[in-house]
């Protein structure tokens, strides 16, 4: 059974949000979606709105799925979905920044590899 951790595309006014990893060292510094891991008996939605309360602080509204699963390792998954701001405004409470990105930013910041294809993905959308 593969691990799932689930991704928030948060976008607000054509921008989509994203975070600078704090840790693990190995991926310190390098940017992705906010989320985390599915814990047991937890759907996917469920965990994905509980981690940005824990991440941004803030409450999300869940859209469409984008894409399928990506996989991050052997034993784990990647799940998105596309999000919007409710209440509250995003606060890098495990992160060591966070950055709106337009269209035409998406990469100029370095994207983890397991990210990247939903990046990619969205970048088709958002321009």
């Amino acid at each position: 059974m593969d691990l799932v951790v689930v991704g928030a595309a948060i976008l607000a006014n054509g921008r989509l949000l994203a975070a600078q990893r704090a840790e693990p060292p190995h991926m310190a510094g390098g940017w992705e979606l906010p989320g985390g891991k599915v814990d047991p008996g937890e759907s996917d939605e469920d965990a994905l709105v509980r981690e940005c309360h824990e991440e941004l602080a803030v409450k999300v509204r869940l859209g469409r799925r984008v894409g399928g699963d990506w996989r991050l390792s052997e034993r784990a998954v990647l799940r998105v979905w596309t999000a919007e701001l409710v209440e509250g405004k995003p606060q890098a409470l495990e992160h060591l920044q966070l950055r709106w990105l337009t269209p035409s930013e998406l990469y100029t910041v370095t994207w983890l590899p397991g990210d990247r294809p939903a990046i990619d993905c969205l970048a088709q959308d958002l321009t």
